[in-house]
């Protein structure tokens, strides 16, 4: 599979890391001072976990894959009609 495919994504996976930057973004809050770098790093993993799971959702709940199946059919067509041509 393609590195950028959607049905590549672990929607486990990503909801693990969701759930494990949100605690890591409270407990950089909680603890005495406060790191607001930890707090930085995790707020920019949650937004890029939430990004994932936007894209797990539509893939497999929305019709992303029956989309996606259908662009690739068309193309194996195409490439198939150009080489009945050649």
């Amino acid at each position: 599979m393609d590195s950028n495919d959607e049905g590549s994504i672990s929607g486990k996976m990503t909801t693990a890391l969701l759930v494990y930057s949100a605690v890591f973004m409270r407990y950089s809050m909680a603890v005495t001072p406060k790191n607001y770098l930890l707090f930085g790093c995790h707020f920019v993993n949650e937004i890029a976990q939430i990004a994932q799971s936007y894209r797990y959702i539509n893939y497999w709940n929305y019709g992303g894959r029956e989309k996606s199946l259908a662009e690739k059919s068309i193309a194996e067509q195409a490439i198939l009609a150009v080489k009945k041509l050649d």
